[in-house]
């Protein structure tokens, strides 16, 4: 699924555009959980959405070359194992967040996720990290405390469910770095489909509820809105490098925000509207940094 050179040069733009819409549905996809989670069961309805996301890997992989067992040969089954656990229990955790905290305040803190990326990846991966990007991780943590400022109703043990999620996501992000040595995308992407849907089908129906009628309409739409953002991520890192626009996912702090503010009647606090601001402008410099460590690497070979 990976372009050519030259077409990733050539298609820069669309890149940036195609990761824009999948944040728009990204966060519409985590408001819509959050409206569903507060009157059923969290599992249920992650396992409901990972029954859709699965059969969507699954057909993904039957009509294309090689088939299903193209998609399932993985050199690392073990690693894919884990990672598509963890995936599925970081969306877990997440939703209770935007639940207990709001779209807001879970965003907020989650937005770390790039700096506890960076982190780990000496240990877990073996990588370099210089000092600038330790700096700016540094800097990227004390905008978390700003975010959680004892004395303020967002500094809570549910202040660190997002936290957990970002550092759950985090190891999946760098174990997917990993397999992606030896697996290729569409490997992975249909071992993250089918392992989450497994794994959650048996919480889920322990929890099983009846939705209403109306609620059932709003699971649908939750359903199509991750097979639609999943399809427009896989678009726009087939046509652009993932360095040039990975810090365009930030906006999905920007859209979930709104739809905290403007649906849920949320309020962002002073605080918690600086510290996002350095959480993600430290972010972005780690990005910047990867890519430039990336670009003298090619040059280099």
């Amino acid at each position: 699924m990976t372009a050519p050179q030259s077409a990733t040069t050539q298609n820069t733009r669309l890149g940036v555009w195609l990761m824009i819409a999948t944040t728009v549905v990204f966060a519409a996809q985590d408001g819509i959980s959050r409206h569903l989670a507060t009157d059923y069961s969290v599992m249920m309805v992650v396992m409901i959405r990972f029954w859709v996301f699965g059969l969507f890997a699954i057909t993904l992989a039957a009509v294309s070359t090689g088939g299903l067992r193209a998609a399932a040969k993985s050199h690392t089954p073990w690693v894919q194992l884990v990672r598509g656990v963890i995936l599925v229990a970081e969306i877990c955790v997440m939703v209770v967040g935007f639940v207990k905290l709001g779209l807001i305040e879970a965003h907020a803190v989650f937005t770390s996720y790039p700096l506890l990326i960076a982190a780990l990846s000496g240990p877990i991966l073996g990588e370099k990290v210089g000092w600038r990007r330790w700096t700016a991780i540094a800097v990227g943590f004390v905008g978390v405390l700003i975010i959680l400022q004892p004395g303020i109703a967002v500094f809570s043990p549910w202040a660190l469910v997002p936290l957990l999620a970002a550092l759950m996501f985090a190891v999946y992000g760098l174990l997917t770095r990993y397999v992606a040595r030896k697996d290729s995308a569409p490997v992975s992407f249909f071992w993250t489909g089918v392992v989450g849907a497994i794994a959650m089908t048996p919480f889920g129906l322990a929890n099983w509820t009846w939705m209403t009628p109306t609620d059932w309409a709003w699971m649908s739409t939750l359903c199509c809105t991750a097979v639609l953002g999943h399809w427009l991520l896989i678009r726009a890192y087939a046509v652009a490098e993932a360095s040039a626009i990975q810090p365009f996912a930030y906006l999905q702090l920007v859209f979930a925000s709104s739809i905290g503010l403007f649906v849920f009647g949320e309020v962002l606090r002073i605080n918690v509207a600086i510290g996002a601001g350095i959480v993600v402008a430290a972010g972005v410099f780690t990005l910047w940094r990867q890519r430039v460590r990336e670009k003298a690497a090619e040059r280099a070979q």
